[in-house]
């Protein structure tokens, strides 16, 4: 029995110039047209909702999704109730009440909305982020005896927690009483808490493993607000807060995680980037300032300006800055933070551009000609700890191989590092699974990123195990296709289309933004710009133009395709954005892979 025929390659590109073949994404009209139909949508909406597996009925919901209606009840995850119940007691109490949180976005936002939460009800938390070169990633003993020597009795654990079995025993010794929330992949036995709130905990049934910590840490919130609402805290001088506000730091946590943007995230981002839109959050508002976002946020920019700038203190300076940042009501401080972080952030840059050169080398070679390997795992003494986890992102997108990019310490014992994935490989139950099966010190995460620490005479034994693990899930996703939703001109780039596609967004992960290939268009100029990135321009033969960046092009395929190719017809695919960045607002395309016409 013969197969089906495999579909034509969209503009017959079997192989581009990142080596990937080119179908539509659309793959049934009729959806297209009847949600277009039903709901009185342009036909591009529809195909957009159609191509990423929306429905007729559920158009609707999706297009304007309410936290109303996504919010779930606290009872449907795991000690949601129980550990909601403890802090309000705390609170209502007076209980001193103590945090740890992850260095990164989404550990600093949690962390920032709890202890807004926490002053707005009339109470306080010492909040303690270790330092990533000194003290590593969760809790450590450190931390949880210094929360104690400042009288902590709760403990609470944020975007962390699910795996610090000693530091959390420790806690218990010390009298403490822990509330963990998290969303990291866990074990089997638990730390030793009161309460562990995580999806992702083996016997949580709430199906909400989708979210990052922020998103857990805005159902606990909301769970203890209720509660304290029932037991009568709230009156005329303790007014009851608005949840709403903080929705601005979930959306930024959400996105910069890069957790899937369905269900309740959908709402989270959709309803947080209205809110950080009237500028409320004086650390954002000063942080969008010095990253000249001009334009209404989107999630472009929480992904690309200010999220890596809140980052920076974490990676290179000190994670406090941020929490700082986000929770000052001091116009002045939030200022001067902001300018900082630009300055760290610039200094990252010139860090990881050094890592990331040595780091593909490495990789280069450990693949050889032939490309043998499904996983990489390189490593080298005196790269930053704090710019590993780009590094790796940096060679999961040019390889499209999951990576680990390690720093190895100065005895060269040990290697600490973080690892991104690729869409449909787990790297998250991986790492787990090489702890468990004892080749590493430590190390966690979920199924897009995770970090890790290992002895480096075991390297080579994790690199096996990996390649055992993912190479099967690897091999089931090696069709490098690009999916394209529509083939478009220069000139109907416009203004116009891009703000009617803003009404199927936000888009992020599982909800990829519209990708568009404009068919044999030239290539007017074509230039490097910001080290390793290219900037052009690219017409129809009509003469219309259409300004493009290839980010992160040097050195690559597609990059000498634009520089050398000039005048010359090529297919262009990317997403389209506005560019506003010189003041006026122009359609701009930002450039995913470029072929050759056949």
């Amino acid at each position: 029995m013969t197969g089906e025929a495999k579909p034509r390659a969209f503009l017959n590109v079997e192989r581009s110039a990142s080596a990937r073949r080119w179908k539509a994404r659309l793959d049934d009209q009729r959806t297209a047209e009847a949600i277009s139909q039903r709901h009185e949508l342009p036909e591009i909406i529809g195909r957009v909702l159609a191509a990423r597996g929306v429905g007729v009925d559920d158009a609707e919901a999706f297009l304007n999704p309410t936290i109303r209606t996504l919010m779930p009840q606290p009872s449907v995850l795991q000690d949601m109730e129980k550990g909601a119940a403890r802090l309000a007691e705390a609170i209502v109490s007076g209980e001193k009440i103590g945090v740890i949180s992850d260095y990164d976005v989404d550990g600093v936002s949690s962390a920032a909305m709890l202890a807004l939460f926490l002053k707005a009800v009339g109470s306080s938390c010492s909040v303690h982020i270790p330092d990533r070169l000194t003290e590593g990633y969760g809790p450590s003993l450190k931390a949880v005896e210094g929360l104690k020597a400042q009288g902590a009795q709760v403990l609470v654990t944020l975007d962390c927690g699910v795996m610090a079995h000693d530091p959390l025993l420790r806690a218990a010794e010390l009298g403490l009483v822990t509330i963990i929330v998290d969303h990291h992949q866990a074990g089997e036995i638990l730390p030793e808490a009161y309460a562990v709130i995580n999806p992702n905990r083996q016997d949580d049934t709430s199906g909400l493993g989708y979210l990052c910590a922020a998103g857990v840490t805005m159902i606990f919130i909301a769970a203890v607000n209720k509660l304290l609402r029932l037991k009568g805290w709230y009156g005329e001088t303790r007014p009851e807060p608005n949840m709403l506000q903080w929705l601005e730091l979930v959306s930024l946590a959400t996105v910069c995680d890069v957790v899937p943007l369905k269900g309740l995230n959908r709402a989270y981002v959709t309803q947080g980037l209205k809110i950080m839109a009237r500028r409320e959050n004086l650390g954002l508002a000063c942080l969008a300032d010095v990253a000249r976002l001009k334009r209404k946020p989107d999630t472009y920019a929480l992904g690309y300006l200010l999220g890596p700038r809140i980052n920076a203190a974490g990676r290179i300076g000190n994670a406090a800055m941020a929490l700082t940042l986000l929770t000052t009501q001091d116009k002045g401080e939030a200022a001067q933070i902001a300018q900082d972080l630009e300055r760290l952030n610039r200094e990252r840059q010139e860090i990881e551009l050094a890592v990331v050169d040595q780091a593909m080398i490495q990789a280069d070679n450990m693949l050889g000609k032939e490309r043998h390997g499904s996983v990489l795992v390189v490593s080298a003494k005196g790269w930053h700890p704090g710019v590993v986890g780009l590094a790796a992102a940096r060679l999961k997108e040019r390889f499209s191989l999951p990576s680990f990019v390690l720093a190895e310490d100065r005895d060269g014992k040990l290697a600490s590092g973080s690892g991104r994935s690729i869409p449909g490989v787990d790297i998250g139950t991986a790492v787990r699974g090489a702890f468990e099966a004892g080749l590493i010190v430590k190390g966690g995460g979920h199924a897009m990123a995770a970090g890790l620490t290992v002895e480096k005479e075991r390297l080579g034994d994790l690199r096996a195990f990996l390649e055992e693990k993912l190479g099967p899930q690897v091999a089931a996703g090696q069709d490098r296709a690009l999916s394209i939703d529509a083939a478009l001109t220069a000139g109907a780039a416009t203004l116009e289309l891009i703000e009617l596609l803003e009404q199927a967004g936000p888009y992020g992960t599982a909800h990829p933004a519209p990708v568009f290939a404009f068919p044999a268009h030239r290539v007017l100029y074509a230039a490097p710009a910001g080290g390793d990135h290219i900037r052009c321009t690219i017409a129809s033969s009509d003469g219309k133009r259409l300004k493009a960046i290839a980010f992160r092009a040097m050195g690559t395929e597609l990059g000498e395709l634009l520089l050398n190719e000039k005048q010359l017809a090529v297919h262009v695919a990317g997403r389209l954005t506005i560019d506003d960045w010189s003041g006026a607002r122009v359609p701009s395309l930002h450039i995913e892979d470029v072929a050759r016409v056949s």
